[in-house]
């Protein structure tokens, strides 16, 4: 019997301890920034971020940041525009497991 109790402890602890670690690496990324004014370096609210390939869309906030988290790992072009502003675009690669900061500057039209 003690055997038998010896053995159940055993396994037990083995499950709650695996259960615990994470078994799988991290399999995705995720690309963030700030989009600020070329000439101030401000940041700029409510500018339109779009990822491809994917299609996946933003829009900054009021601090200019975005972040687009659970990427599959590839090569993306981030293109931002904003009324007022010339369109900017940025090549980045995302890394698995790995934050990518891709900060974009725009200038203003004339």
């Amino acid at each position: 019997m003690k055997k038998i109790i010896l053995l159940l402890s055993c396994v037990l602890l083995a499950v709650i301890f695996n259960g615990c670690s994470k078994n799988q690496p991290d399999m995705y990324a995720t690309l963030y920034g700030v989009i600020t004014d070329h000439s101030t370096g401000e940041p700029i609210a409510n500018a339109s971020v779009v990822l491809s390939p994917g299609g996946k869309t933003k829009t900054t906030g009021n601090d200019g940041a975005f972040e687009f988290p659970d990427l599959n790992p590839a090569q993306y072009t981030i293109t931002v525009q904003k009324t007022g502003y010339q369109t900017n675009r940025k090549t980045v690669t995302a890394v698995t497991g790995e934050k990518t900061e891709a900060n974009i500057p725009l200038t203003k039209s004339e």
